[in-house]
């Protein structure tokens, strides 16, 4: 019987089995190439001696950390925060760790925090990226495996979106059967994959109702942002303003009761991504509802795909459903 004072080692089990160290690291490791009844002698020792495997010996053994990467552009956003969620919770159901890297909507620090934190994880996630598209394409070769959440489709890795252009387009619609036909949006980082398809929705818009009338306005993606529009959205005369997120939207709003400006009544006002808290503002917020925490699970299972050998899906797109709240309605005549 082994001390119980002391921690049993792999050698106290090698020894007890009559057995290699080799041997005793295969079987612990699940290697498949070793005699099934050799094996279960050294299983049923090791679980006599109370013998289990380190988990840093085991990812040294293997050559794996079980921990993966997530490169975020903001972590005060509740819908990253959400996705965030999703990759973490799936990705301990079937042990791996989750590393976090923040780059607080630089640009230039996306690449340098994807390479360092790619060299000390086994994969790596990239969260709605802001650097241009052929810097991305050369950079994600180099990554592998690596998956990408709010992008277009990659040559060089899978690729999980929420389908951004249909939803606000939605929202648009949503205002013009209000009677709305003079709009603002607020728009939000320019290196934004998903504004750039809430412009081209904006376009469709236009496109479909010659009448219609969009101004542009450049904002954020922060509550701070939205607040300190409140000028610039009074200056356009319009009477629907579709903001990039919940939070300019909710900036907005609260800038506007500063104002006296009564919403709807005077103005409609619709955000995105229907975090938590747009049901509560004063009045609730119209939003989009993103499933963000199902695109991080399915982000999860596409790394996990390519981590085990399986084959992920190229492209995989969730649509957010329009929720109509009292932040919206008829158009002031």
């Amino acid at each position: 019987m082994a001390d119980r004072t002391r921690r049993v080692g792999i050698t106290d089990v090698a020894r007890a089995a009559e057995v290699s160290l080799s041997t005793v690291s295969r079987v612990m490791n699940g290697n498949a190439t070793v005699d099934p009844d050799l094996a279960a002698r050294v299983r049923a020792t090791a679980a006599e001696l109370g013998y289990t495997a380190s988990p840093l010996a085991r990812s040294l053994v293997l050559g794996r950390t079980q921990t993966v990467a997530v490169v975020v552009p903001d972590l005060a956003n509740p819908t990253f925060q959400a996705i965030l969620r999703g990759i973490s919770r799936a990705a301990g159901r079937d042990g791996y760790h989750v590393l976090i890297a923040d780059s607080a909507e630089q640009v230039g620090e996306e690449r340098l925090l994807a390479e360092e934190t790619r060299r000390r994880t086994d994969g790596l996630i990239l969260c709605a990226p802001r650097m241009p598209q052929p810097e991305l394409a050369g950079l994600l070769p180099g990554l592998s495996p690596v998956v990408v959440v709010n992008r277009a489709p990659q040559d060089a890795a899978p690729v999980v979106a929420a389908d951004y252009r249909t939803a606000l387009r939605e929202l648009v619609e949503h205002l013009i059967s209000l009677g709305h036909r003079h709009l603002a949006y607020l728009a939000g980082v320019p290196g934004s994959a998903s504004n750039a398809a809430r412009l081209a929705a904006l376009a469709d818009a236009r496109d479909a109702h010659p009448g219609l009338e969009i101004v542009e306005l450049p904002s954020g993606v922060d509550f701070d942002s939205g607040a300190a529009s409140v000028d610039a959205v009074l200056a356009t005369g319009a009477t629907g303003i579709l903001a990039f997120n919940d939070l300019v939207a909710m900036g907005l709003l609260s800038s506007l009761a500063d104002r006296g400006v009564r919403v709807p009544r005077q103005l409609s006002v619709a955000g995105f991504d229907d975090i938590p808290f747009a049901r509560y503002t004063t009045p609730p917020l119209t939003s989009a509802a993103v499933p963000a925490t199902e695109l991080g699970e399915r982000a999860w299972a596409a790394l996990h795909a390519r981590l085990t050998g399986g084959t992920a899906e190229p492209f995989t797109t969730l649509t957010p459903r329009v929720v109509l709240r009292a932040s919206t309605a008829a158009a002031p005549s």
